[in-house]
């Protein structure tokens, strides 16, 4: 059996926020919806296949790393910037990540629908947009691929991300990741050092290691805070100070 590294804080009263029944139904028709127009896609794909030519191999090739790296965009984003109580973004969006830092494991009491819920719903329009693209040219052909294989690789990126917190994921789930197609335990266990400021890339984490490289990240946050005057993190700092306040008065 492979030893997997736990991922894991110590016990905090800061937990990802339960779905009611509305929610859960709602997240339901999203990731239904999504599934729904992605097959759509794939039948009017095949109904061109014969304008196919192996130029389109290349779209998901590349559609699979752009997924992984629009991921850790994204990742970065919410634990870099921005309040939990910015409306909408606050509670959707960043507050999942920064409470994620201090309790991993409470992710793994999250259903399959509130898991992969918010990415569904943000792919819907990206799919939706897809029938109007033009495919009587090779172009429209290979972006209309790519645009599909790049949903298809990114709509999953929630539950992938969970795979990698499970001490025991489905055993084809850790094939999957022992061969690097998927985020790994070890690959994402380096994310979860403070202060969380690298490897954000969770769908398959293959962009992680050259963005690490180059100090992309980094640098963005040198030119933001040039441009701003915000330093990285504030928000998740301040919080990290009132606890360590709160326990050394307990």
């Amino acid at each position: 059996m492979e030893k997997r590294i736990p991922i894991s804080r110590q016990p905090s009263e800061r937990k990802h926020d339960g779905s009611g029944v509305l929610t859960f139904w709602f997240e339901a028709v999203c990731v239904l919806g999504a599934v729904a127009l992605i097959i759509a896609h794939a039948v009017t794909l095949w109904q061109h296949r014969a304008s196919w030519n192996p130029w389109l191999l290349l779209a998901v090739v590349l559609a699979w790393p752009a997924a992984d790296f629009v991921s850790g965009m994204v990742h970065w984003l919410a634990d870099t910037w921005g309040s939990e109580e910015f409306p909408i973004l606050g509670p959707r969006f960043i507050r999942p990540f920064r409470v994620h830092h201090t309790t991993p494991t409470s992710f793994l009491e999250c259903g399959f629908f509130d898991t992969n819920g918010d990415t569904c719903l943000v792919a819907i329009p990206i799919l939706l947009s897809f029938f109007w693209m033009p495919l009587d040219t090779g172009y429209g052909l290979f972006a209309f691929l790519f645009g599909i294989c790049f949903c298809a690789f990114a709509i999953p990126t929630n539950q992938i991300h969970q795979w990698a917190h499970m001490p025991q994921p489905p055993r084809w789930v850790r094939r999957l990741q022992r061969y690097r197609l998927v985020l790994s335990n070890e690959e994402h266990a380096l994310h979860h050092t403070l202060p969380y400021d690298g490897h954000y890339c969770i769908t398959t984490g293959f962009c992680n290691r050259w963005l690490e490289r180059i100090r992309f990240f980094r640098s963005l946050e040198w030119i933001i805070t040039w441009f701003t005057g915000i330093p990285p993190r504030r928000e998740e700092q301040r919080q990290r100070n009132e606890r360590r306040g709160h326990e050394t008065i307990r």
